[in-house]
């Protein structure tokens, strides 16, 4: 079930809101897991099984972490309950691409190949197997409690807002909300101004230019010319910015509403100047999740330049090896991995003694050379998309670059443009210092025109959006598949 579907729109949200808020305090936690379990069933109930009972051990084994925690036990029964996470996501996730790499080997010495079962992958199986281990992890440290109540640690899992595509909300960051939440009219209205931020950045922007990036990186690569292989690879800049801020929107949104408060995913990325500071603003819980999980267990900073140097890459070939079972992830990752090291070298030193515009356009062009490994299907194809990007390569097309350039797209563009670049707070702050200097009957039309323009613009944007839903567009989610 998509948050742009007509279904959870229009009959599946509205109910649980209006159950939640018919329900006692004591059931609330109760009714949420339900309605989460049948979200997640609707999609792919064929899981659900696996997905209790997964619950359910890391339950019993978090138990057993408290009860012998500062012993060696309670290491050994975390180390049981991340191992089993693990197995269960290699084996969904990633068996496949093991047996073709180790049946491959078997070729060249005339063994008999393995079978691949062909496991069908569940939805959102790295995110929820995130939010298990950080459950897990934090009551080793002692930084939160287990819950004695089964159901508590049930909706932590399975909450619908970020089942399926986060963003990764670590254990301890809510574990107040699990035990009880105010709920007041100001969470509701943020709740759905936030909500509808991210349908429109979802429906108006991301599939707007989702449908061309799609379009040209399925072109066979004797039709790509260099001015439409640039164009495929802005839209995608654009679509997976927008698809996947979006739906982190509408998840904290949906979290709001019933009392919950997430962690911000995304913090306008593409103003970056350097690959440091773009990872500090993409993606946000991810790169926590990796820095505090990953990162500083293998040492951090308090090691040699050398180990920490080879820690940076190790954790971003493990970054794109978790995004999917392929080598052009693997290599997206090892990207990352070697431009951070080479900013720590010095190279960032000497980026900040170059204009910003010039720092600004190092960080596009990084970026978006590397979201061509992320896109492409495969690391043939990616490096054959990159010789034409770059002009290595010349083809003469048989399209135009008018082919994919409709008006709709050259809005969204504009848009997306406009979008990636903190205006709106930048207004907001501008106003609020003006506001001071103003008479009570001038700081009262300010707000009384601040108010107008904001609910004018929600209105309008979640008007087109539904139109846009009811019209039936291109509506796939980027991060479903992870």
């Amino acid at each position: 079930m998509l948050f742009c579907e007509p279904f959870f729109l229009f009959f599946f949200l509205p109910l649980v809101l209006i159950l939640y808020y018919a329900t006692p305090n004591k059931f609330r936690n109760l009714l949420l897991t339900l309605s989460s379990l049948i979200f997640y069933a609707m999609g792919q109930w064929d899981f659900l099984g696996w997905l209790v009972l997964s619950i359910l051990i890391n339950y019993y084994i978090a138990l057993a972490i408290e009860r012998t925690r500062g012993t060696i036990n309670a290491k050994r029964w975390l180390t049981i309950g991340i191992v089993s996470d693990l197995l269960l996501l290699v084996c969904f996730k990633y068996l496949s691409f093991l047996l073709l790499n180790l049946n491959g080997l078997f070729h060249v010495v005339q063994f008999r190949p393995l079978p691949d079962p062909h496991l069908l992958l569940p939805l959102g199986i790295s995110f929820f197997t995130f939010h298990k281990i950080t459950y897990k992890v934090d009551v080793y440290h002692g930084i939160a409690e287990t819950r004695k109540n089964i159901l508590d640690l049930a909706l932590y899992i399975l909450f619908f807002p970020q089942l399926i595509a986060g963003p990764i909300v670590r254990y301890h960051e809510i574990a107040a909300d699990l035990k009880s939440r105010r709920i007041d009219l100001h969470d509701m209205a943020t709740g759905i101004q936030r909500f509808i931020l991210g349908l429109g950045k979802k429906m108006i922007i991301a599939n707007t230019v989702a449908y061309q990036a799609d379009r040209i990186f399925s072109l066979p690569h004797s039709e790509l010319s260099f001015a439409i292989a640039w164009i495929g690879i802005l839209c995608y800049t654009l679509q997976i910015y927008f698809d996947f801020s979006g739906y982190s929107d509408m998840a904290i949104g949906l979290a709001r509403m019933f009392g919950f408060h997430f962690p911000e995913n995304f913090n306008y990325p593409y103003i970056s100047t350097s690959i440091t500071e773009f990872w500090r603003r993409w993606h946000m819980s991810l790169s926590r999740f990796f820095r505090d999980y990953l990162y500083i267990p293998l040492g951090g900073n308090r090691i040699s330049p050398r180990r920490t140097y080879a820690n940076l890459v190790i954790v971003f070939l493990l970054c794109g090896f978790w995004h999917g079972a392929s080598y052009n992830f693997i290599v997206w990752g090892g990207f990352h991995g070697s431009l951070l090291v080479i900013e720590r070298l010095g190279f960032a030193r000497w980026l900040e003694r170059i204009p910003r515009p010039c720092r600004h356009a190092y960080l596009l062009l990084m970026v978006m050379i590397g979201w061509v490994l992320f896109r492409a299907v495969t690391l043939t194809s990616a490096l054959g998309y990159l010789a034409i990007l770059c002009g290595v390569i010349h083809h003469h097309s048989s399209y135009s670059p008018r082919n994919f350039l409709y008006a709709d797209v050259l809005l969204a563009i504009a848009f997306g443009t406009i979008g990636a670049m903190p205006l709106r707070p930048m207004l907001t702050t501008s106003i609020q210092r003006m506001r001071p200097g103003l008479a009570t009957v001038q700081r009262r039309m300010v707000d009384c025109a601040v108010g107008l323009a904001s609910l004018s613009w929600l209105g309008g944007t979640f008007t087109y959006s539904v139109a846009l839903i009811a019209a039936g567009t291109y509506n796939p989610f980027i991060y479903f598949r992870f």
